[in-house]
């Protein structure tokens, strides 16, 4: 084993007895050291963690959209615990958040303590753009679960797309394509009772096939649902009963599954 891997191992030990008992002789300092390297040989390496930078790297490079990756290379990398709020509704804020880890929620709360939920985002996607133009934050963006974010100022960002002019297009669509769901989700709360708004949401969540099953991938629980939808958890509760009963939804490994296809009305 090298030796500055020893030396490393023990200078705390040395530091610490030499201030509580005063010097050591050499011949004890060789005993312990030599003592020290056969400790760290039965000792088991250190695990990569996500805050390694080739961890992060490695992230980076998963993301598919060549642009918003070469911008997240210059982003500063940042971490945070599950039910972090990273943006306030109503602030002010020139950054964007291109997540590299974990989920963030964006949502909006009213003062007696409902919210609605305007969507969940995972790895590649970004959020904050709404606010580019120098106005206050429409929404409140808070994480879901730990969460590792590529931060990008407003200066980097318009660096990065005077450099690579097509981005703005990109950015500019994103803003379009998000402006058209909120506009479809005012449309849905406004023109569907619950049990509608219930069948489109379930509808249009990514799934996959087990079996005889339609299982939603996100796990939603019923106060996430009512977030989403703008009701209350007991409603909810009172349609999901009458779907399982009717035998068109059940709970597969704590996922909403679809075990045939939703009546038109309920």
């Amino acid at each position: 084993m090298p030796e500055r891997r020893c030396v490393r191992a023990f200078v705390p030990v040395t530091r610490l007895a030499t201030f509580a008992f005063g010097p050591r002789p050499a011949s004890m300092w060789r005993r312990r050291r030599t003592l020290s390297c056969s400790a760290a040989l039965t000792m088991p390496a250190r695990l990569p963690t996500p805050s390694t930078p080739d961890t992060t790297v490695a992230a980076i490079q998963q993301i598919a959209n060549a642009s918003v990756r070469g911008l997240a290379l210059r982003g500063e990398i940042r971490r945070y615990r599950k039910g972090t709020i990273l943006i306030e509704e109503g602030d002010r804020g020139e950054t964007l958040y291109i997540i590299l880890a974990g989920r963030l929620r964006a949502y909006s709360a009213a003062a007696n303590g409902r919210e609605i939920t305007y969507g969940t985002y995972g790895p590649g996607e970004y959020l904050g753009e709404m606010s580019l133009d120098g106005g206050v934050r429409s929404a409140s963006v808070a994480t879901l679960e730990a969460a590792t974010c590529a931060v990008i100022v407003r200066e980097t960002l318009r660096a990065y797309i005077q450099e690579h002019p097509d981005f703005a297009f990109e950015l500019l669509a994103k803003v379009i394509s998000r402006a058209r769901a909120a506009t479809l989700s005012a449309k849905t709360l406004a023109l569907n009772d619950v049990y509608g708004r219930l069948k489109l949401l379930l509808e249009s969540l990514p799934r996959r096939r087990l079996g005889e099953l339609d299982v939603v991938d996100e796990r939603m629980t019923q106060q996430d649902l009512a977030n989403r939808l703008g009701c209350s958890r007991e409603m909810i509760s009172r349609v999901m009963k009458d779907l399982e009963n009717g035998g068109y939804v059940e709970l597969h490994e704590g996922r909403i599954a679809l075990r045939r296809t939703l009546p038109a009305r309920w």
